[in-house]
């Protein structure tokens, strides 16, 4: 990785197996000492192994600004997290806004920084103390839509999308009234769109961005931008989409469909077996499809985000006890795993969209947990991002509907899952010569010796991982 660490002590809040769930405690880190270290702008080799987290700066703290945020970022960084996307940095607009603080989403100006965020020198303070630890930046960008009361509308109505009666409109068949549509038919909007991207490269030497809704607007417009953005350094961008064709510009996408089972699994309307056919055939089909596209093939996988936890419900509402064994899943399956604010601390609200409600962090419950799964990303090729990653075997049970067990392997590196995907404990076999032989525990320190056919007993919702 891009960081150095010195010899310390990390106590988490959290004791977490695949037998057991994290249980409270108190909080305590003891900080290890994280050493400066040149930094390098991003590239697929650079990241093939890293952790994606989603900071939302309005509620991670109480003042919810950069400055209480960069007090935070050691503390990600010893869990493992390697690049930090943050949610729109702009001023919001006021007209026709959404609650009391409207939405990030509403961009007023794309050259400013929201006063309530604080200001660009700390922005770019936030970014440099990143890249002092070997961490990334990258922005949430929102290029299909202004806020009503922007320079942007106001000096340009004709870079806007616009009814037969000249007015203008909100992005078709959506109910987002506080945001304008933007008109890509316009030479002139997407240059200024492109310099407005290019800005914060050179100003505030950030790493890329996130992308919202990347496929309402045209994939020649982010061709034509990912060109512009690597002509000012190499970045890395991910788009809010789930299609092959964003990647002609985009690195990595949102593993959308892979979430929506994850969420049927733990609600016990789908199984092992329907995770076994995703992969055999949508992901297949995927990754035929960005094979011969100029970048990446990395899927974002994820239990959560910003709009799943305010819109549709935090994790422990759509899986329950599950939750944990889809968060493993997230990180040993192919792709790059995701945390959303606040889900190593057992987030267990729906946070406010337009209004402040802020994190609680006095506890650090999954901690632990997500140290243990970061560093088995890190330090095992076989479950590398995209093509960087192993084959992938799923093994047959004598309990395929209620177990799913696979192998991950690359250059002799394995990764070995276990787990009862069911409300119901399961006594199982498997039989197989890719278990035979000993492997190390992921979430204990002593190891296991496997014969070729293994008996096994889980009760619901609990996984075992082991690496060799």
């Amino acid at each position: 990785m891009l960081y150095a660490l010195s010899l310390g002590l990390f106590l988490g809040s959290c004791g977490d197996s695949g037998q057991g769930e994290p249980t409270a405690a108190a909080d305590s880190i003891v900080p290890l000492e994280l050493t400066a270290v040149d930094y390098e702008p991003p590239t697929l080799e650079r990241v093939k192994n890293m952790t994606i987290y989603e900071v939302n700066v309005r509620q991670y703290s109480e003042k919810g600004d950069f400055a209480s945020f960069i007090e935070h970022i050691p503390r990600l960084k010893m869990m493992g997290v390697d690049i930090l996307w943050i949610m729109p940095i702009h001023p919001i607009g006021v007209k026709n806004r959404k609650g009391g603080m409207g939405s990030y989403y509403a961009v007023q100006d794309y050259k400013a920084v929201n006063p309530e965020f604080g200001t660009l020198d700390d922005l770019k303070a936030l970014v440099n103390k990143a890249h002092e630890l070997g961490m990334y930046v990258i922005l949430d960008w929102v290029a299909n839509h202004t806020a009503w009361d922007g320079p942007w509308i106001e000096n340009h109505p004709e870079w806007f999308t616009q009814d037969a009666q000249g007015n203008v409109v909100v992005p078709e068949g959506t109910d987002w009234t506080d945001v304008a549509d933007l008109n890509y038919d316009v030479p002139e909007m997407r240059a200024a769109m492109i310099d407005a991207l290019t800005y914060w490269v050179k100003e505030a030497d950030i790493d890329g961005y996130r992308c919202d809704v990347a496929g309402m607007v045209p994939t020649d417009f982010w061709v034509e931008a990912r060109k512009a953005l690597d002509e000012v350094k190499p970045v890395f961008m991910l788009a809010e989409w789930g299609t092959p064709e964003v990647h002609a510009a985009f690195d990595m996408s949102y593993g959308w469909d892979f979430h929506h089972i994850l969420n049927e699994v733990a609600q016990a309307k789908k199984g092992p077996k329907d995770i076994q056919l995703y992969f055999a055939t949508n992901e297949a089909a995927f990754v035929d499809s960005v094979k011969d596209l100029p970048y990446g093939d990395f899927r974002m996988q994820f239990t959560s985000n910003h709009d799943e936890n305010s819109w549709n419900g935090t994790e422990f509402e759509r899986m329950g006890d599950a939750y944990p064994a889809m968060a493993v899943l997230t990180y040993t399956l192919p792709g790059m795993p995701l945390i959303y604010s606040g889900q190593e601390a057992g987030l267990d609200k729906r946070l406010s969209f337009f209004e402040k409600d802020t994190i609680d962090f006095s506890t650090t419950l999954y901690a632990d947990f997500y140290t243990k799964l970061n560093t088995l990303k890190e330090n095992n090729p076989a479950i590398w991002s995209g093509s960087f990653g192993g084959s992938l075997e799923f093994l047959k049970t004598d309990k395929d509907a209620q177990i799913l067990a696979f192998v991950r392997e690359k250059d002799g590196n394995q990764v070995l899952v276990i787990m009862n995907l069911s409300k119901q404990s399961a006594a199982f076999s498997i039989d197989s010569p890719a278990i035979e032989g000993e492997w190390e525990d992921v979430f204990f320190t002593e190891g296991d010796v496997f014969a070729k056919k293994q008996e096994f007993n889980l009760d619901p919702w609990k996984y075992m991982v082991y690496r060799r």
